[in-house]
């Protein structure tokens, strides 16, 4: 202060290095406040690539219910209306730098698609199961070259991974914890997607036969030609454990778990170091 031997210094006369170590703990809905209207010096901090390679809408919360027919899902306007403009907003100031994008409650597949078809530099996902895998991973496909590492929650069948076949071959890493995991889809899985290094299945209620309403089986033990494809990884994660808390509620919750039920940020957590959130 003044009179007392100290210069006062303003905010925006910080370090950008100060500022950018700052805002590292901000939240995306602080991030996109407005904060980069301050000054010049916010504004070239806030856009800086080490707080857009995580873009985490987690904290967001959406009103919906869902419904029987497409599109399965009816979100609130408002909760629609947060998402567009966070996205929007995010996409002008990570200037395509985001690397990973962890779940939201829902994201309308056009919305994902635009995001995608700008962040160049994505390598990694965490999100439900997709409505139309083959459209959302042709758009990876074509514009995101470095993406490597793939985390899905809900039910993964065989149309999914023919997705993943087809327009993400080079993926090194899938984590389909906590999910229903079709044997069919597993073993295509195994044989075609031949630059997997990790995969990890662990709690995952694993199926045989049409999908429902026909009945279905749950398979209680991964059989030794699973096994064997398996042993090929580099790292072949597995949980089929009745005595497993996350596989006592996958079964509870009949393989579609009810996070909102569980520990806070539970969903979060991955035997994959490089998914856990």
């Amino acid at each position: 202060m003044e009179g007392d031997g100290f210069d006062a210094r303003k905010w925006e006369d910080l370090d950008l290095d100060v500022l950018v170590t700052i805002f590292q703990k901000f939240n995306i809905l602080e991030l996109t406040s407005g904060i980069g209207h301050v000054c010049k010096s916010w504004r070239y901090a806030v856009c800086d690539p080490l707080l857009w390679k995580t873009l985490d809408f987690s904290m967001l919360t959406s009103n919906f219910i869902k419904i029987p027919l497409e599109p399965y899902v009816y979100v609130d306007r408002r909760s629609d209306k947060q998402l567009t403009k966070l996205l929007k907003i995010a996409l002008n100031l990570s200037c395509g730098n985001a690397t990973m994008m962890p779940a939201w409650n829902r994201i309308k597949e056009t919305g994902i698609c635009k995001a995608i078809s700008m962040w160049k530099d994505l390598e990694s996902l965490t999100m439900p199961s997709i409505a139309d895998p083959s459209c959302f991973m042709e758009e990876i496909s074509k514009h995101c070259k470095k993406f490597s590492e793939l985390k899905i929650m809900g039910v993964c069948d065989i149309e999914f991974v023919q997705s993943l076949v087809q327009y993400v071959p080079n993926l090194k890493v899938l984590s389909l914890r906590c999910s229903i995991l079709y044997k069919d889809a597993l073993l295509l899985v195994l044989n075609g997607l031949m630059n997997l290094e990790v995969l990890n299945i662990s709690h995952s209620l694993i199926v045989e036969g049409p999908p429902p309403p026909a009945p279905i089986k749950v398979v209680e033990e991964l059989d030794e030609s699973i096994l064997e494809k398996g042993s090929r990884l580099r790292e072949f994660l597995t949980c089929m454990n009745d005595s497993c808390i996350m596989c006592q509620r996958m079964k509870m919750d009949e393989g579609l778990m009810r996070w909102y039920r569980y520990e806070k940020g539970l969903w979060k957590e991955d035997e994959v170091s490089s998914l856990a959130i």
